[in-house]
């Protein structure tokens, strides 16, 4: 069984989803560290299944031009990246991985092919042709969440150390408590501090937190349509004016002083948690940088109720901020491990349904609840998202999936206070049957239903512009 880190699930990167656009980024730059690039005379890119089908709306095509130059996800000029692409088009050449220019026709050079290969629906092969006329050539698998596969490599093959408390189930996490009498957060951390200095995995933590806050901060002040030939209007930014009453700031902190001061009636909170969850998805829709929570397409979730526990709960700040991410990255290492975070092999409830639950039990633990009912509002949460199906219209990621997000978000609330308010003792469903049963709904759904854009709305909302 495979063995995650709370930051392999949170990862930094760019919009707009984490399986067609990050993972061929990675699988691209991957590829590049592995040939012998001054040799190279041609490169080949073949998309098939759900890459090809959604991946001009995902922006798949730009991923890997990028990836193959050597950029990284992590570190890109945003604000260059429609530059970058004109000047591969302008001058038909890739500068490969930053050694040497090669001619390459992204028209030509990079091929949608609708057929799926067996293995996973979100598949790639790069070829590279030498100029001794030999070819090397790798299929790469996108399996969610940015994280790829090799064909024909297995993760015994990786060299890690080992956890001290492996955990790959609810049944695990409450067995390790009970053995040792620790909390579920410190089983977590103390597996997270094999990797890393307790200094260095707080930093991480809260570097990965300040890119959320920036990401909500420039999609609250952000303001036009979002690209790919929807006209979807942005959001955010009016309800955040709105709320604020005209009131402008131009820093983080001071943004967050004013939302604290804002009236904290019901109606306002819930306007708050969903003009937070839009500004992501409408940053993440525009190519900007968030954060992979687990997926892009759901990368409002998280940050929107931890910006909602900020700002409307009484909280320890940077302490809270770390007990949240951790405990959300382990909740969403289980459905990666039990079920999956792929929309392209399980819909929407292994992206939104995921992200949920995930939020659902960290806020559940920064509220005192015991172990039990972090995992009973995990359970819950996913319980409501079960059959979400991936219908992305043009395969943007914007209809439903901003909107979603927000849904999302709400749902993650419900369901931890749910949970503080219930004896879990009494809970008729666990966390480990209802991962199972997401496994088994992913595996009974459909192919249009799987980021496909061939069925649900996709098909039913009228557009002028296809995209893909």
């Amino acid at each position: 069984m495979e063995q995650i880190s709370v930051f392999d699930i949170f990862k930094i990167c760019i919009g707009p989803s984490s399986s067609h656009t990050m993972g061929p980024w990675v699988a691209a730059n991957t590829f590049v560290n592995e040939i012998v690039v001054e040799n190279v005379k041609h490169i080949k890119v073949k998309l098939f299944g759900s890459l090809s089908k959604t991946g001009k709306g995902h922006g798949t095509d730009i991923a890997i031009q990028m990836g193959l130059e050597g950029r990284k996800v992590e570190t890109i000029d945003v604000e260059e990246l429609n530059n970058y692409i004109l000047k591969i088009k302008t001058n038909q050449e890739l500068n490969l991985n930053q050694e040497i220019r090669i001619p390459f026709n992204p028209d030509f050079d990079i091929e949608f092919l609708s057929i799926n290969l067996p293995e996973h629906a979100n598949a790639l092969t790069l070829i590279a042709t030498y100029k001794d006329n030999s070819i090397v050539e790798k299929i790469y698998y996108s399996v969610g969440g940015g994280f790829i596969v090799e064909a024909g490599t297995t993760d015994a093959e990786k060299d890690y150390i080992p956890f001290p408390f492996p955990i790959h189930s609810e049944k695990d996490i409450l067995g390790w408590t009970k053995e040792t009498g620790l909390s579920i957060f410190d089983i977590i951390r103390k597996n997270e501090l094999v990797l890393r200095s307790k200094s260095k995995m707080d930093e991480d933590i809260l570097k990965i937190w300040d890119v959320m806050l920036e990401c909500m901060h420039k999609g609250c002040h952000s303001s036009g349509i979002l690209p790919g030939g929807l006209d979807v209007k942005r959001r955010a930014a009016e309800m955040n004016h709105s709320l604020l009453n005209g009131l402008h700031v131009d820093s983080k902190d001071d943004w967050i002083k004013l939302i604290k001061c804002t009236n904290p009636n019901f109606a306002n909170t819930i306007k708050w948690v969903s003009c937070f969850a839009l500004s992501v998805n409408e940053e993440n829709a525009s190519f900007g940088r968030v954060v992979t929570a687990p997926t892009n397409g759901a990368a409002g979730v998280i940050p929107s109720v931890l910006m909602y526990y900020l700002c409307f709960c009484e909280n320890k700040g940077d302490e809270d901020i770390i007990k949240f991410l951790l405990t959300a990255g382990e909740m969403g290492s289980l459905f990666k491990k039990g079920a999956t975070i792929s929309a392209a092999m399980g819909g929407c409830q292994a992206e939104i349904g995921v992200s949920s639950a995930m939020a659902a039990g960290a806020l559940t633990l920064c509220q005192g609840g015991t172990t039990e009912q972090v995992l009973m509002a995990t359970e819950i949460a996913m319980e409501h998202h079960l059959g979400l199906t991936c219908d992305p219209v043009l395969g943007l990621v914007q209809i439903p999936c901003i909107e979603r997000n927000s849904m999302g978000a709400i749902k993650a609330i419900t369901a931890s206070q749910i949970a503080l308010s219930s004896d879990p003792n009494m809970a008729k469903v666990s966390l480990d049957s209802i991962i199972k049963t997401m496994k088994e709904t992913a595996d009974d759904m459909i192919d249009k239903y799987k980021e496909t854009a061939e069925g649900g709305l996709a098909v039913n909302v009228s557009v002028l512009v296809p995209e893909c």
